[in-house]
């Protein structure tokens, strides 16, 4: 992203679940804080992060390395999960309505697999207002 654009949120990704490639191949990535109960590392990624500095909405750019999606949807308590427990569902389905109250869409087009490291965050697209 130009360095005028504001980082709304940025994650490190610190631990992948043994299930996680199924999920990105069915578009879909579940992210938790690192200190997420054990149970739930076998299918989420796990993340660390400060809280995001706005609230995620649509039109917004998630970055995954060199790959950019634009925020299509965002469910009613997806900010509240984020802020209060690092917990994310992202779908890269394409729907402007979200399917779930969790739920975080973006464009349909394919995730890349994620490794321990990557970093993705969401950037306040250029028309979106600041304030």
């Amino acid at each position: 992203m130009s360095t005028s654009s504001e980082l709304i949120y940025d994650l490190e990704v610190t631990t992948i679940g043994s299930l996680v490639g199924e999920f990105t191949a069915a578009g879909i990535w579940v992210f938790f804080h690192e200190r997420a109960p054990s149970e739930i590392a076998e299918f989420a990624i796990l993340h660390r992060a400060e809280p995001p500095q706005r609230p995620i909405i649509p039109s917004q750019i998630l970055e995954v390395g060199d790959e950019q999606y634009v925020i299509q949807a965002v469910g009613d308590v997806a900010n509240n999960n984020v802020r209060e427990l690092g917990h994310l569902v992202l779908k890269a389905n394409g729907l402007t309505e979200p399917e779930l109250p969790g739920d975080v869409c973006i464009e349909a087009r394919p995730l890349p697999e994620p490794t321990v490291g990557t970093r993705i965050r969401i950037w306040m697209s250029t028309g979106e207002d600041a304030s």
